[in-house]
């Protein structure tokens, strides 16, 4: 996630197209740090949202409304005042800076024209929003930082604002050859983070899309690198950073499973060839410079262009957020369900081993009765026995207790049978209800990693609360009530390239109504094999169905199963007709025969067309 230079620069022409010239119609304050700004302009009114927050800073224009609190904060006042009804005459970004200044003017309590100045600083941290008279001196800012706080720069109504330059990196839109290759020969380290800490503005995934248009191994030292190596390297620099320039950007979002890792001002090629997908480096979490061009699973990478960075920026961080939020509120069922699943672990594995102990029972039978058909001619305080095992025609010998006459030790031996057969008996009905029960908690576990909403979690509490994973107490600690949430999650609804209705079970309940409520005779039903997972189902509508869709319906079924992560997953599919539901099953576990079978490439880019419901 990289807010650096290229996407500021790509958000200043943005907002240079749809907000120059226009009027702040309103200015609020959501959260302490962070201001709401609506702009009319060419008849249109677009709202803005300028961030300071240390652990996300962002500007973009955004469509929907954000409330604000009945009393305003004094900065808002203070822009009000000055500010309201004033119009946005120039936005500019110093150099490649994460820093955009806009310039209005309005005209003061005597009808005077004057010209004030608002700063964004994008810059972790130290990120603020500070407010400049016409001489840039400071009125007021969303953050004080008094001179205890930095020794740098004081941000303090009355002091004068400058940038300050603490790295001492080169401006990268105005660098030249020389000082390029000056620069870069005596950093030794990585090329690529020798880029982005040499020029401002280069983030480490813009460095190393730089390497990568160059054709650069980005973990070369950059002190080593040849003349000719330093000359193309330079040449693509260049290109970029006309592009730049220019205002030639295209806005993108790379995709990982679905989920968003990265976006960018500028196209990200690293990611769109098969053997090109960045590493992260344990230390910085930056694309690592010690191989990115090799990957095992690039397939998994999808990239999302966009005409406009705001866009870009709102798609981001709302799919990231919600990611997030998902899997934060799933932290605790998850935390119950792996418990839950390594006590069991531990309770197969026990039980596994006590039913390989009573192997032997059948031994201890031949034992008693080959001393009770030979045992007449065994001399007293015999230590053992030979005997032919009539059932294999073959000699054995049967270990006897000195003290105890031939029939004796037969009985002993029949009671050590008998004992191990009931318990053979016993836990050959515990060990295949123990693997049911992980069979069902490694389902639940596959329907949290699958998880996309919160209505998608209670029905997943709900199962955990019938089959006692969750023990639900009511306000007095007495068991609830039978009062449940109202159940709004739906399975996913995919639509095949041969225009075939899909559909993807979320959870077990999902899965039981989709294989015996939606389904009929003759469609088709499709599930990882021998692994938790989605049920998928296509209606065929009595037709039949072409190869596209059944291989798109069995991606879907290795996507949404334990395998997602595997490049190639085994995927049984056959007519929902020929499913069964075992007697008092768990929901979503069937039984099938005569299944058809098929290994496919888990490529989430062919999987359909998945339909927002």
């Amino acid at each position: 996630m990289a807010f650096d230079g290229f996407v500021v620069a790509a958000l200043v022409k943005e907002m240079n197209d749809k907000l120059l010239g226009g009027r702040l119609y309103k200015i609020a304050q959501p959260e302490d740090d962070e201001l709401f700004i609506t702009i009319k302009n060419n008849k249109e009114q677009y709202r803005l949202l300028l961030s300071a927050s240390a652990s996300l800073p962002l500007v973009y224009i955004l469509q929907d409304n954000k409330p604000s609190p009945l009393t305003a904060p004094n900065f808002c006042m203070l822009l009000r005042k000055h500010l309201s009804n004033g119009r946005i005459v120039s936005i500019t970004q110093p150099g490649l800076e994460r820093i955009i200044r806009f310039e209005i003017e309005h005209l003061d309590e005597m009808g005077d024209l004057c010209k004030k100045f608002l700063i964004v600083e994008l810059m972790g941290k130290h990120s603020n929003i500070i407010f400049c008279d016409e001489n840039d001196m400071i009125i007021d800012s969303i953050k004080h930082v008094p001179a205890y706080v930095s020794s740098v720069r004081e941000v303090l109504p009355g002091r004068n604002y400058f940038i300050p330059n603490t790295t001492g990196k080169l401006n990268p839109l105005t660098v030249d050859s020389d000082a390029f290759a000056a620069c870069l020969l005596q950093k030794p380290m990585p090329v690529s983070k020798a880029l982005y800490s040499s020029f401002t503005g280069i983030s480490p995934v813009s460095a190393e899309e730089i390497c990568h248009l160059a054709s650069i191994d980005s973990s070369t030292p950059a002190n080593c690198m040849t003349e000719p190596e330093l000359t193309h390297l330079h040449g693509i620099f260049r290109h970029v950073m006309k592009d730049i320039i220019s205002g030639n950007f295209s806005p993108c979002i790379v995709y990982k499973n679905d989920e968003p890792v990265e976006f960018s001002a500028i196209p990200l090629t690293m990611y769109e060839t098969a053997d090109s997908s960045p590493k992260m480096d344990a230390d910085d979490n930056t694309p690592s410079s010690k191989d990115n061009r090799h990957s095992s699973n690039s397939s998994a990478y999808r990239i999302e262009n966009n005409a406009s960075i705001s866009d870009v920026l709102q798609v981001f961080y709302e799919k990231k957020n919600n990611i997030t939020r998902i899997r934060q509120r799933s932290a605790d069922l998850r935390q119950i369900v792996n418990t839950a699943l390594e006590r069991n672990n531990k309770k197969y594995d026990l039980q596994l081993k006590q039913l390989s102990d009573t192997e032997k029972r059948e031994k201890y039978r031949i034992y008693g009765e080959l001393l009770n058909a030979y045992g007449y001619d065994i001399p007293e305080g015999a230590k053992s026995f030979e005997a032919l095992n009539y059932y294999t025609n073959e000699m054995i010998t049967i270990p006897l207790q000195e003290d105890l006459t031939a029939r004796e030790n037969s009985i002993k031996y029949f009671d050590r049978y008998n004992k191990l057969k009931r318990t053979y008996e016993a836990l050959s009905k515990l060990t295949l209800e123990t693997k049911e029960e992980i069979d069902h908690l490694e389902s639940i576990s596959n329907s949290l990693d699958i998880a996309v909403s919160y209505d998608d979690l209670v029905q997943l509490k709900q199962e955990m609360i019938e089959y006692g994973y969750i023990h639900h107490k009511g306000s007095k600690g007495k068991a609830s009530s039978n009062k449940k949430e109202k159940i709004t999650s739906k399975p996913f609804h995919y639509i095949s390239s041969d225009g075939f209705h899909m559909y993807v079970g979320k959870n077990n309940y999902q899965n039981e109504d989709l294989t015996f409520k939606l389904a009929t005779g003759n469609d088709w039903w499709f599930h990882a094999k021998n692994i938790p997972g989605s049920h998928v189902i296509v209606k065929a509508e009595n037709k039949e169905l072409p190869d596209n869709t059944f291989e798109e319906a069995a991606r879907l079924a290795a996507h949404y199963s334990k395998a997602s992560t595997q490049e190639k997953v085994d995927v049984d599919y056959i007519q929902k007709k020929h499913i069964k539901k075992p007697a008092a099953a768990k929901p979503g576990f069937v039984i099938y025969h005569t299944n058809f079978s098929m290994t496919i490439d888990n490529n989430p880019h062919k999987m359909g067309t998945l339909i927002e419901e």
